[in-house]
């Protein structure tokens, strides 16, 4: 009796297996972006991101192999029309306007050679403007995006040349940290 039992077990241990081995496999999903920087040659001198407190990047820099090669020169980051769009760091505006039928706004990062763009913005300022870190220049524009959703497309360039904007912001605002708890003061423990 014991015997029939144990060939039992060993044939559901069986089937089992063989069941699992002839599972479907789920698709794999769109891979999660973790925004992390890439060019050490970009002073971290960011303050704020350019929208929301901690956006999703729905799109990675990739560096094109040669100038005019295919890739993708910024990041896009999630963000519904009517967003505010924010200058990363301080500088003066260097262009406000349609390019390509799409509302550009890029300003010209103070004390380097860098300059970041965002797009597609309706613009709220105007070229020569000095704006500060976390100050608004404009809102995400409904449409002229490129990305399957509302998002902004945001670049940075020195000279002619792309780099990754991501470069600019600093660890604390590129990987926040766990929650920490503070202790609370005057508060009786409960009985």
């Amino acid at each position: 009796m014991r015997a029939k039992r144990c060939g039992r077990c060993v044939g559901w241990l069986v089937l089992g297996f063989l069941l699992f081995l002839t599972a479907p496999v789920p698709a794999p999903g769109p891979p999660l972006l973790t925004p992390t920087a890439t060019d050490t040659s970009v002073p971290a001198i960011g303050r704020t991101w350019p929208v929301g407190t901690r956006p999703v990047v729905l799109r990675g820099w990739e560096p094109p192999a040669t100038v005019y090669g295919r890739g993708h020169r910024g990041v896009d980051l999630s963000a519904p029309p009517g967003s505010p769009v924010r200058a990363v760091a301080a500088g003066r505006v260097s262009f406000a306007g349609k390019v390509a039928g799409r509302g550009v706004v890029s300003v010209a990062l103070t004390g380097t050679d860098l300059r970041t763009t965002y797009e597609p913005v309706t613009a709220s300022v105007e070229k020569g403007d000095e704006v500060e870190a976390g100050e608004v220049v404009g809102t995400v524009a409904p449409t002229g995006s490129h990305c399957p959703t509302a998002c902004v497309h945001w670049g940075l360039l020195r000279g002619e040349t792309y780099l990754d904007p991501l470069s600019l912001l600093p660890p604390w605002l590129l990987h926040r940290g766990p929650s920490r708890l503070l202790p609370v003061l005057g508060v009786p423990l409960p009985a």
